[in-house]
């Protein structure tokens, strides 16, 4: 494998997020309303996780109750509420298994929801979720519509200029490609050479795949061809029908597509994973709020409850991202960089 060096101008952009996805099946989409708010229908001191998933989880009833001396670590505001205000960003087509609607084609599940109700049950406050596109995510925290983001956020040293981050999950990015393509990834950018490989706008691997593109064309090396689609859905038809060569997204969101498609004409297999930080640094997720908020703290000891209670694993191994775990919660933890310092 060759080693790659992208720090210096893969990361002065927006980096991390989420790719929208719409959820094989047919489920209907998670509304169209920019503000779309559910919550938990868990009884007190109960968070089932893996509710309404349409089999994309193995459903489990964990008991959470809150943890008097980290819901004295919350801001003044945010206790007095009674209430966490939890924003997702999978509008408009829903990203399974990271957020989408359930099988009842209203309420909001996937694992993001789910570690936000958990860490809300931690803290002793209802967990209402407001769902929105992923731009808007950035403005619900900004003006204070939310308190805090569960939307497979990437900790970033740019973002911390705005932002204060609680990790709870590995941030790894997966190549989805037909499972008849032989090709793999391989860790190396070079492979990518002559490819046509789909990614989301706006999000970290749209970053990297650029910058990669950019080294190709300055080794003179074939072309890779970035192409963009509107959801999920139209991506993955264009995969199935040779149109791209593979797509770059989220590894959660391409082992769900591995799993659903299996045995089908539409069946894709993973042909390589990247960190989502670059070559140097395993990149983190992390529950994201606005700077100074004073919520990081608490909600890295809440994360920390439920890795050492055991919660923590069973909510992992209910959606099948049991080799995402990150062995504790850290405040502000090192993330993308700015520069190749």
């Amino acid at each position: 494998m060759s080693p790659l060096s992208l720090r210096s101008r893969l990361t002065r952009g927006l980096t991390a997020g989420t790719v929208l996805a719409s959820l094989a099946g047919g489920l209907a989409a998670c509304g169209g309303d920019s503000d779309a708010a559910t919550t938990t229908d868990s009884a007190a001191g109960t968070v089932t996780v893996g509710a309404l998933s349409n089999g994309a989880a193995q459903q489990a009833t964990l008991k959470v109750a809150e943890v008097k001396s980290i819901s004295a670590e919350l801001p003044k505001s945010v206790a007095k509420s009674g209430t966490l205000e939890i924003g997702v960003g999978f509008l408009p087509a829903g990203s399974p298994p990271l957020g989408y609607v359930g099988s009842d084609q209203k309420t909001l599940t996937g694992s993001e929801a789910d570690i936000g109700r958990l860490v809300a049950a931690v803290l002793g406050l209802k967990p209402e979720l407001k769902n929105s596109t992923w731009e808007n995510l950035f403005i619900g925290l900004d003006s204070g519509k939310v308190d805090v983001a569960f939307s497979n956020v990437t900790d970033t040293e740019e973002r911390k200029g705005k932002y204060e981050f609680a990790s709870y999950r590995e941030d790894n990015l997966g190549f989805a490609v037909k499972s008849t393509n032989s090709w793999n990834f391989d860790g190396n950018y070079e492979n990518l050479a002559g490819k046509t490989v789909a990614v989301g706008a706006g999000t970290n691997q749209e970053r990297i795949l650029l910058e990669w593109k950019k080294k190709l064309a300055a080794e003179g090396k074939k072309a890779l061809t970035v192409k963009y689609f509107q959801d999920n859905n139209s991506t993955y038809l264009a995969l199935a029908s040779g149109k791209i060569d593979a797509y770059l997204a989220p590894n959660p969101s391409v082992a769900y597509q591995v799993s659903s498609t299996k045995g089908t004409a539409k069946a894709v297999r993973n042909a390589g994973t990247y960190s989502g930080a670059g070559s140097s640094l395993q990149g983190l997720i992390a529950a994201t709020a606005k700077k100074n908020s004073g919520l990081a703290k608490p909600l890295a000891d809440a994360i920390n409850y439920l890795i050492k209670n055991g919660q923590y694993a069973k909510w992992l191994a209910a959606w099948n991202l049991s080799n995402e775990a990150v062995a504790k919660s850290e405040v502000n933890p090192p993330g993308l960089p700015l520069t190749d310092s």
